[in-house]
């Protein structure tokens, strides 16, 4: 099995069709088939099934075709790094649940390095999504939290996507809320103190069970709750209609303004912000100094 095959079988799958496939990659259509059999007669495996107007995908197809995919961007990301071509830039990718610190801290990192030599991204997004760019390799770090309801469940997704998880440090829950709301001057507010206003909450997608919630006590009973996509929205429905979310504590003023506060949660539970890399992967200078900068954000 080469690389090439893995290429080969990947833009099959993605245009569903050998014909176009074969021209997409400047080669005869004869040739793209033959290499396609040869690649399965040695998995002992159909990878398609062929059809007049295009192909297939097996179920067994579906299960080697993910790991191919990480194959050819793990090669792209290689090619790029350490080819002779030294005025590539050098790329640094890193995806986090919704933590402004974390964006505070890229940003930092994408001053001090400047962007003329690096090919910085950032994806602030649903966890299941953070763990697939991890996964992918289209991420080299993943923000994310555990705590002791979530831990369990999330330490096995980790194991079954190849990721690996390690704490940078753990702090207390925290209500953030507007500033012009009536509990923000609380030195700590009490649960039940919560319950006449609604629950802002992240929206996770078709990953929507509990354990990916961004939110701790997501299993808690809530009279009113509201999902958002992103924290603009959030933000905006904190001041419109009084909501609020459980978070770390730690927040930026730089990037969500002065509006906005955290009051310590009356419970004695903690939560631990962490990152994973995918297994077996080395952290590059970038994310290496990355996670320094992190650390920095600790209560």
């Amino acid at each position: 099995m080469t690389i090439q095959q893995l290429i080969y079988a990947v833009k099959v799958a993605d245009v569903k069709s050998m014909s176009r496939a074969a021209a997409e990659l400047y080669m005869s259509q004869p040739a793209l088939s033959s290499t396609i059999r040869n690649l399965e007669e040695e998995l002992h495996t159909d990878l398609f099934i062929r059809f007049n107007r295009g192909i297939l995908i097996t179920p067994e197809g579906e299960e080697f075709l993910s790991y191919a995919r990480q194959m050819t961007e793990l090669e792209k990301m290689i090619e790029d790094r350490f080819s002779e071509n030294k005025n590539a830039k050098k790329k640094f990718s890193v995806s986090m649940q919704h933590y402004s610190f974390a964006v505070e801290a890229f940003i930092q990192l994408a001053k001090k390095f400047g962007m003329e030599n690096y090919e910085f991204s950032v994806h602030e997004t649903k966890t299941g999504e953070v763990i697939e760019n991890v996964r992918n390799y289209r991420s080299e770090i993943g923000i994310l939290y555990l705590n002791f309801f979530n831990e369990k469940a999330m330490r096995k997704i980790f194991s079954d996507n190849d990721v690996v998880y390690t704490p940078l440090f753990k702090c207390g829950i925290s209500v953030y809320l507007s500033k012009s709301h009536h509990l923000a001057e609380k030195s700590k507010i009490k649960f039940e103190e919560l319950m006449p206003y609604p629950c802002l909450s992240f929206e996770q997608g078709e990953k929507n069970s509990f354990y990916y919630a961004e939110e701790v006590m997501s299993t808690a009973s809530y009279n009113q709750i509201i999902k958002a996509d992103d924290r603009a929205t959030m933000l905006n429905l904190m001041v419109g209609l009084n909501g609020y979310t459980l978070c770390s504590g730690i927040i930026c003023e730089a990037l969500n303004g002065e509006n906005y506060t955290s009051v310590p949660l009356d419970t004695d539970d903690t939560m631990e912000i962490g990152y994973i890399v995918r297994k077996g992967m080395s952290l590059s200078i970038l994310g290496r100094k990355y996670l320094d900068l992190l650390k920095k954000y600790r209560p």
